[in-house]
């Protein structure tokens, strides 16, 4: 039972959430890298600099943060073999019909509309950069949901840089730009 009478403060989840990210080997710039690869032949004028960006700005996103939280969890949970069987093995091994890691990172893809759920079907299928490093099971590490919540990460940091050149194309002010993504994020 939590001693928490009140709710735990928005910077405080967004912390952990980046926290464990960097303790399981997931850098903001490895996400940034995979966007990039997904959105420049859409925009020759894309930066690197633009994709970091768009992480940062995703994670600052409550859902992502608690898709981390758990999935983290859940997969150290399997590493320490805490989790009761047969969800133990399941977890482990990343058994094929295992849906939930999908499940979870799918329903984080939501809030950035179908370009979102279209590329994080492409990024589970195709398994870009740091996320085949995630799916590889030769590891002492489980990481059946952090691949995917990696792969939700960069698909809703493309759909968001999309929007955002539809935005800049459409010759919209900065300021509705600004208002727009600012939206995006809290909704």
């Amino acid at each position: 039972m939590s001693n928490h009478s009140k709710p735990i403060p928005s910077q405080e989840v967004e912390r952990a959430a980046r926290q464990l990210l960097t303790e399981r080997g997931v850098l903001i710039d490895d996400i940034a890298e995979i966007v990039f690869e997904m959105q420049y032949p859409y925009n020759k004028d894309l930066q690197l600099s633009d994709c970091i960006e768009s992480v940062d700005r995703v994670l600052e996103k409550r859902e992502i943060q608690h898709a981390i939280l758990v999935g983290i969890e859940l997969d150290k949970l399997a590493e320490r073999k805490a989790l009761s069987e047969p969800l133990q093995s399941i977890v482990e091994t990343d058994e094929g019909l295992f849906g939930v890691d999908e499940t979870i990172a799918l329903g984080a893809a939501l809030g950035y509309g179908s370009i979102a759920v279209t590329t994080y079907g492409h990024l589970d299928k195709h398994k870009l950069g740091i996320i085949k490093q995630l799916d590889t099971k030769r590891s002492k590490y489980v990481h059946t949901f952090l691949d995917d919540i990696v792969a939700s990460i960069a698909a809703n940091a493309s759909s968001r840089l999309a929007h955002r050149q539809r935005d800049w194309d459409d010759q919209l002010p900065r300021k509705e730009v600004e208002r727009r993504d600012q939206e995006e994020r809290l909704s």
